[in-house]
């Protein structure tokens, strides 16, 4: 099978106008960047208002592994299978962060016959969002600073500022430094650091607005650390909010680009899934949900996380209530969550993982059991689409569906990798029947139960804890942010991806365990308060063997090694 670059290249690409042509979106509506994508403007949401709403699809998946379970690939493959049973299927995805295009996970433009195109555009800058949030983010860090060195009129307490800066590179050396070291004129030296900008609050801001002016306000109610009395100084009392407003300005608008079946897809923001929301952008949803048959949305990670936070924050902010949900699983996640096998990123599966084995798969299979009640708990129904691998075996997908039939929940065994929109088809049909059922959608919890009480909800609920354990200076955070006002706010949990649990080394679905909470965070103009749970990195360092050492150019000009 070609690479995915080759099959990137080799794909043949409409125009944009004609791509948006089909989702009802006018030349005129069109801001193009190159051949390779196009912004939409913000004008699409009214002028697209009244034309029919399309089903709205959430692709999550079981627990992932290091490996990952195909969630990007099983969200275009979906988009391509609809357009083999004469629907069309619209794709919003996350841009991805170049930190870790150039780390260990490489690209995130799908694969195989299922991705986005071109896919070197897609993972490569493309029309400078990511960017555009770096600017944003450190002006207000250079605001701050400069704020404290010309008098702090307003008391920042120096031991309470809580906003770092960010850069969109994998860098452990950054994680914590000292600024201002020097002289008078060179700033006060500060302990911080850097994250990546993924984790940034203004990515995560950007991808939960709804217009140019809801961005404009969220972006004074930052808050970036607190004065010598406890209140909280933000960055409109700062007066930054309004330049970070007009840095994001284009930023704000959804990229257009096409998958290698010249289906429509969305690329917009790219938030963390650990510590933040993990989902594309509302306003790529508020034009795509006009724009097709069939909205079809990605959540990072598992269920747990990317889909619990999409039914509980996205969704709140967008409006939109969902039809259907698409939980991803492979053969090889299913049996690391046997316990039997040792998987480590960058290296090969061990042999025996690769024998046929349907117990194994059975095994791991009370994830997948997990999984499903999640979504059943926010009243949608599931669909499971089992990502199929060439070296996958027949009774291991029967095992699979062995489980599926117990839960009483549709599956279908997807080829999109391999084979493109038409080995999707079988997903497709089941998504669309699913999505004809009435959806019961209902968050999890009402906006006024305590804080402490959401996580409660979140831990038993979708991670199968016996409770929560909060530590003392969490507690006290908690009851500084329902003081401030904040306490209506959903709760986004920071969390390992790796385990329903916070100790990324248990897999399956593990009981008789409690959440530990050890430190809770307010992002205010995002709109949300995120405890963190274990020891949650927000600035990723490069391996052994970063991705960055393949990549090149080669005698014709052509980038080589991106993947």
């Amino acid at each position: 099978m070609p690479s995915d670059l080759a099959i990137s290249r080799a794909a043949t690409r409409r125009p944009l106008e004609e791509v948006a042509a089909d989702m009802g979106i006018g030349p005129h509506l069109l801001e193009p960047y190159g051949s390779a994508a196009s912004k939409i403007s913000l004008d699409a949401i009214d002028e697209l208002r009244d034309r029919p709403r399309a089903k709205y699809v959430v692709v999550s998946a079981i627990t992932p592994t290091p490996l990952g379970s195909g969630k990007t690939t099983t969200a275009i493959g979906l988009g391509q299978g609809f357009r083999h049973i004469d629907k069309l299927g619209v794709v919003a995805i996350r841009q991805p962060s170049m930190g870790p295009v150039f780390g260990i996970k490489g690209g995130a433009a799908g694969g195989g016959y299922a991705q986005v195109i071109p896919m070197e555009a897609l993972n490569l800058h493309l029309t400078g969002d990511m960017h555009a949030v770096t600017a944003a983010h450190n002006l207000l860090s250079a605001m701050i600073g400069n704020h404290i060195h010309k008098g702090n009129h307003l008391g920042l307490d120096l031991q309470e500022i809580t906003w770092r800066r960010v850069l969109d590179v994998n860098d452990r050396e950054l994680r914590n430094i000292i600024t201002g070291l020097g002289g008078p004129d060179d700033g006060n030296p500060l302990q911080t650091g850097f994250d990546i900008s993924a984790a940034s609050e203004v990515m995560a801001l950007l991808s939960l607005c709804t217009s140019l002016r809801d961005l404009r306000e969220r972006m004074g109610r930052i808050v970036v650390g607190y004065d010598r009395g406890g209140e909280p100084v933000t960055a409109e009392m700062l007066k930054a909010a309004g330049a970070m407003t007009v840095i994001l300005k284009d930023a704000i608008k959804p990229n257009l680009m096409q998958t290698a079946e010249q289906t429509p897809v969305l690329v917009h923001s790219g938030p963390f899934g650990n510590i933040a929301t993990g989902n594309s952008s509302v306003v790529a949803d508020l034009i795509g949900i006009h724009a097709g048959d069939y909205l079809i949305t990605e959540a990072g990670f598992g269920a747990d996380i990317g889909a619990e936070k999409f039914f509980n924050i996205k969704c709140r902010a967008s409006g939109l209530t969902p039809d259907a949900a698409v939980i991803v699983a492979t053969v090889r996640d299913l049996k690391t969550h046997s316990n039997k096998y040792r998987v480590v990123a960058g290296r090969p599966l061990p042999p025996e993982m690769l024998t046929e084995n349907p117990d194994d798969v059975i095994a791991g299979a009370a994830n997948l059991r997990q999984q499903i009640a999640n979504i059943r708990r926010h009243g949608v129904t599931p669909v499971i689409a089992v990502n199929a691998f060439p070296t996958d075996y027949a009774s291991e997908h029967r095992a699979i569906m062995h489980v599926a039939a117990e839960e009483g929940v549709r599956v279908a065994i997807s080829y999109h990798f391999t084979e493109g929109g038409k080995g999707a088809v079988e997903l497709a049909e089941a998504v669309a029947e699913a999505c004809s059922e009435p959806s019961g959608y209902h968050r999890l919890y009402p906006d006024e139960l305590p804080l402490p009480d959401k996580i409660d909800v979140i831990a038993r609920e979708m991670y199968g804890a016996d409770g929560v354990d909060i530590s003392p200076l969490a507690a006290r955070q908690l009851d500084k942010y329902e003081r401030a006002g904040f306490g209506s706010l959903p709760v986004c949990i920071a969390k390992t991806h790796l385990s329903l649990s916070a100790d990324p080394s248990i897999k399956g679905a593990p009981t008789g365990w409690r959440l530990p909470v050890r430190e809770v965070r307010a992002s205010i103009g995002a709109g949300f308060i995120y405890p963190i749970c274990g020891d949650m990195r927000t600035m990723p360092g490069l391996s052994s063997a970063p991705a960055a050492e393949r990549i090149d150019i080669d005698h014709n000009g052509e980038i080589v090694g991106l993947s």
